[in-house]
């Protein structure tokens, strides 16, 4: 990879940048296409961002419906056409007792997560304010089916459905621009919900924010391009775009937010 596009990247990206590498070299050799986990919005950008240096092979990401957070990714070859049925994504309906129980992001997350599986193998967890349904690897879906019966104390059936029968998921995302001093983790999180630096930097240090779904390292890491930030009791926030400086040196940056309930 050139020097020009080593600096879009952490020194800490370095092993996901040498996977991507791996899948486009087993593409372009193997001249056949290569399906990947779920991967998040900085993951999805990196991928891009080396295919697009290439010729010979192309990627397509989809996460089961339009605009999903998490997505699979197809490396393919130029003669190569996808067909949604190529990324291999099964939907779950979570049938349970609508009148008797309320069910919450968390509780699902939570359940799928520590069933013994890596958090890529499912994508998105959605509802309609009713509703509620995941999307995860059709290889998957016999292991969960016979794993998860409860999130929370509430029992549940999970039915497989077509992806065509997606809900139209809450879009509770508000869309800020802003200014920062810099693209500190605890400068963005000050931004975002309105806090004191010093109360982000608390936050941080208290393991109360995770970066792209993983453990933030530390206060004064900086944020990149589609990286996002999940804040306990606060909610999230993934920075979309970079802009110019002020003529204060400070930095203009578009957030989307969603806020804790």
């Amino acid at each position: 990879m050139n020097e020009n596009l080593k600096q879009h990247f952490r020194d800490s990206e370095a092993p996901f940048i040498e996977q991507v590498t791996g899948w486009l070299q087993e593409a372009a050799d193997q001249y056949r296409p290569i399906l990947t986990a779920f991967l998040n919005p900085r993951q999805v950008y990196i991928a891009r961002t080396l295919v697009n240096q290439l010729d010979e092979v192309h990627m397509r990401a989809f996460g089961g419906y339009p605009g999903a957070e998490l997505q699979r990714i197809l490396f393919y070859p130029n003669y190569y056409e996808p067909q949604p049925a190529d990324f291999q994504i099964t939907l779950f309906n979570i049938v349970y007792p609508i009148k008797f129980a309320t069910l919450k992001h968390g509780h699902i997350l939570g359940t799928l997560a520590n069933s013994g599986v890596e958090r890529d193998v499912f994508g998105d967890i959605v509802s309609d304010g009713e509703a509620w349904q995941f999307y995860c690897e059709s290889e998957m879906a016999t292991y969960f089916s016979d794993q998860v019966d409860r999130f929370g104390k509430t029992k549940v059936h999970l039915t497989p459905v077509p992806l065509s029968n997606a809900v139209d998921p809450q879009n509770d995302w508000e869309t800020i621009t802003t200014t920062v001093s810099s693209l500190r983790a605890d400068s963005v999180i000050k931004a975002a919900f309105n806090l004191s630096r010093h109360h982000a930097k608390e936050l941080i240090e208290g393991a109360h924010v995770r970066l792209n779904w993983a453990d933030l390292p530390k206060a004064d890491y900086e944020i990149a391009l589609l990286d996002m930030l999940s804040v306990n009791h606060y909610g999230r926030v993934r920075l979309t775009e970079i802009g110019g400086e002020t003529k204060k040196s400070r930095l203009r940056i578009t957030l989307n937010i969603i806020h804790s309930k």
